[in-house]
């Protein structure tokens, strides 16, 4: 991939390099097909790795305390799949259920790094080495004994969320093979993909023949459904067979242009040490010093995760697959004045949640890559007429709800990441907050516009629930939270640019989760269509809210947290009942139980509702309580550094990832970065030392006295000048400097607490401060 001028990074002082301290087996004992990719580069089109499950999205590809390994597959990708392979020591048959060659292996002399992953397969009698670049796995096999050795590649059946509904291999020469799979429509995914690939081996076959279903295949050419083939070899004992597969989502002649520009050799070391210092340069943007190993592990742990979910679906010449419209088509992004993609295209599950995450980190530690997104945006609004969730395959999925990428494009903006079209993005953003846009469709609602209930939003100031559940996540009450967020996003952005008409037009529907806040029972409560409150209410129901309830939702006020304490009667009055939340949820560790329900607990911080609640105490005056909750939120839900615990949740494409990285280092954006000259809010970092290499400079914070219980600030400096308020700008870090912060074991309430001195908001604090809550 085409990679910008980035700042220097310095040589780390610790002994392992940032891509040294990642180990992709936390929290890998409860996966999800597009969480684990092990042999894999930042933002990589191929996401390589051993598949030991392959049945659905869920509880698929890489479980931890699985006992046997059914092959490699190179897409681990959003509604996508693709190439499992599959070595064996000896002359194989295959055939369509993968069953049949599974094998062993153990922990015990795996190897599990950034950018590498090696096992044994026990009943293979092979040792396998995985690593990649962007767009081409690299696999190197060695195996024990002299004679027969057999390459298994199954294109056929269900691998992850897909189900392959074709496939296409034929023998080019004596090393290669070329043909595509086409993964079936899903109910997220409504249209196929096809997958196009090129396998290319370091010698030459011995034999090729292959299968369709139950029936063999010799004639150099297998196609159809529960296809695959084997290729066939003779080796000696000991001897390294190695195994390119390129890939391209727009045709075999394009997996073959993948390969030979990003891998024409056979040296795998050299791949493997080219991935480590690419994850090096892009881990590195972020450097600490002074705290625990673990700390260290799953700093470098999380900044991976959130560098690796969305995935490349360009190819290096540009061109990539657009299915918007009724027939696919390939098209190519602009070139810049070297011939070469402009920027390149991405598969992407939903922003839904993004704006405590992604939009804070990504412009952080990679701006360019959030210039690339949004123009990826962008071309989907060209081409298919509408800024998208979250796209797969060229496809609309409809992912979530609302309008998620209305956050994420302001913020590139208000962050002053350029190179797209600023007029156009709010064209496509505002069409999506009307009839007709994003803001119509519930989740996956494919074919109409009626789940999302934007009409009776826009007429009445509110989503209604009670309506029929046309598509996923027809939820009122959840829906008004997440559009009035959006609104007021969107207001910031025609301020920028000078529509002021549009501006008073989405700050007023800004204003609208005041019209679901019940006084009576001093929550966000669901109404019916008529105007009525849902009956009976429950405030850990998730009837009414998005993977969620009203205890978590009802915080879901990021723009205008101040208007929300005046509807509690006072920030005193909000902030008691929000530490009442959060010491109700402490038993358990903020998180409703993984992979199930969301609603049993007040807080729930493995999911994305509620990853803003412990910052919420800076807008009510008590700073401290977001000291101690969010360092509470770090140690007890994210801390964990194995693979049983990491995330107690869906870690979501880099969304908890980043989640802890903000955590770790003490700074976060409750607006999601979306206001004028943004700010963030600071909590105590988990480091002595944290440097943020900046395209403008370096930005220091320091933590006197960090360790030992010593969560809360007692003072604090930027830049050498005392800091009494508990958030900076944008334009105070962008350009570098040093945060420095005196940390103590008991809280000072006095620090960042003053009225005059709280973040800014759609509404003012109103309110004195009280003393601990």
């Amino acid at each position: 991939m085409k990679r910008s001028t980035q700042p220097r990074i310095p040589t780390m002082p610790s002994a392992k390099s940032p891509a040294q301290w990642v180990d992709p087996l936390i929290d890998s004992a409860s996966s999800r097909w597009i969480f684990f990719s092990s042999a894999c580069r930042p933002f990589a089109l191929v996401n390589l790795s051993p598949d030991t499950d392959i049945a659905g999205a869920w509880g698929s590809s890489y479980l931890y305390h699985s006992e046997t390994i059914c092959g490699f597959s190179h897409v681990h990708a959003w509604q996508l799949a693709a190439v499992l392979v599959m070595p064996v020591c000896g002359d194989h048959a295959g055939g369509p259920d993968v069953e049949a060659y599974r094998s062993r292996f153990t922990h015990a002399d795996e190897v599990c790094e950034a950018g590498y992953h090696a096992v044994s397969l026990l009943d293979h009698g092979v040792r396998a080495e995985l690593t990649s670049t962007a767009r081409v796995g690299v696999h190197r096999y060695t195996f024990a004994a002299e004679g027969d050795a057999t390459v298994l590649l199954n294109l056929g059946g269900e691998l992850g969320p897909c189900t392959m509904s074709g496939a296409f291999v034929e023998l080019v020469g004596e090393r290669e093979l070329a043909g595509y799979v086409v993964n079936a429509p899903t109910r997220r995914r409504p249209k196929e993909a096809v997958i196009h690939f090129v396998v290319q081996f370091s010698k030459p076959l011995a034999g090729f023949d292959g299968w369709q279903g139950e029936n063999r295949v010799a004639d150099g050419v297998v196609e159809g459904r529960d296809a695959g083939c084997r290729a066939r070899f003779q080796v000696a004992a000991g001897e390294q067979l190695v195994v390119k597969v390129a890939i391209s989502y727009c045709s075999v002649e394009n997996a073959r242009l993948n390969l030979a520009a990003e891998c024409d050799h056979w040296d795998f070391d050299r791949v493997r040490a080219e991935s480590q210092a690419d994850w090096d340069q892009a881990l590195g943007r972020i450097e600490i010093e002074g705290a625990e190993d673990r700390h260290h592990t799953k700093l470098y742990t999380d900044l991976w995760h959130s560098l690796l979910g969305r995935r490349l679906v360009s190819d290096v010449n540009g061109q990539y697959m657009d299915r918007t419209g009724p027939e696919p088509i390939v098209r190519r992004v602009p070139l810049d004045e070297t011939g070469r993609p402009a920027y390149h295209h991405f598969n992407s599950d939903a922003f839904w949640g993004a704006q405590w995450t992604l939009n804070t980190l990504w412009t952080l530690v990679c701006p360019d890559h959030v210039r690339e997104m949004v123009n990826c945006l962008l071309d989907h609004y060209r081409n298919g007429g509408l800024i998208p969730r979250g796209p797969s395959g060229g496809n609309y999925t409809f992912v979530m709800t609302g309008a998620s990428s209305t956050p994420f494009v302001v913020a590139a903006y208000m962050h002053g990441i350029g190179g797209f079209d600023a007029e156009l993005a709010y064209e496509g953003l505002r069409k999506n907050h009307f009839p007709g846009g994003l803001m119509s469709k519930a989740g996956y609602e494919h074919d109409t516009c009626i789940g999302g209930g934007i009409e009776h939003y826009i007429e009445h100031g509110f989503a209604p629930d009670g309506r029929k559940q046309v598509a996923f996540h027809v939820k009122g009450a959840g829906q008004t939270l997440e559009y009035a967020y959006q609104d007021w996003c969107l207001a910031q952005f025609a301020l920028a640019l000078g529509k002021q008409d549009d501006y008073e037009l989405f700050m007023e529907r800004a204003g609208n989760y005041r019209n679901l806040f019940d006084q009576e029972t001093g929550f966000i409560r669901p109404r019916l269509g008529d105007g009525s409150w849902l009956t009976p209410f429950d405030p850990f129901s998730e009837e009414g809210f998005v993977e969620a309830n009203a205890w978590q939702d009802t915080w879901f006020v990021p723009h205008d947290l101040p208007g929300l304490a005046q509807l509690f009667g006072g920030a005193d009055a909000a902030a008691s009942k929000l530490n009442q939340a959060f010491e109700m949820a402490a038993p358990a560790n903020f998180a409703a139980q993984k992979q199930g329900g969301h609603g049993p607990v007040p807080i729930n911080y493995g999911n994305q509702p509620s990853t803003q609640t412990a910052h919420v105490f800076n807008y009510f005056g008590k700073p401290w309580l977001s000291q101690k909750w969010a360092r509470a939120v770090k140690e007890q839900t994210q801390g964990g550094t194995s693979p049983d615990l990491g995330y107690r949740g869906d870690e979501d494409q880099g969304l908890m990832g980043s989640l802890g990285v903000l955590l770790a280092i003490g700074l976060f954006q409750m607006k999601g970065g979306a206001d004028q000259d943004p700010i963030y809010e600071i909590t105590s970092p988990a480091f002595e030392r944290v440097t943020i290499h900046l395209d403008g400079g370096d930005f220091v914070i320091s933590a006197m006295n960090q360790g030992q219980g010593n969560i809360y600030i007692q003072s604090a400096e930027l830049d050498g000048k005392p800091l009494e308020r508990c958030w900076i700008r944008r334009s105070e870090l962008v350009g570098g400097g040093t945060l420095r912060l005196l940390l103590g074991l008991q809280p000072n309430c006095a620090w960042g607490s003053a009225p005059e001195l709280a973040p800014p908001a759609m509404s003012a604090l109103a309110v004195e401060p009280a003393g601990r809550a």
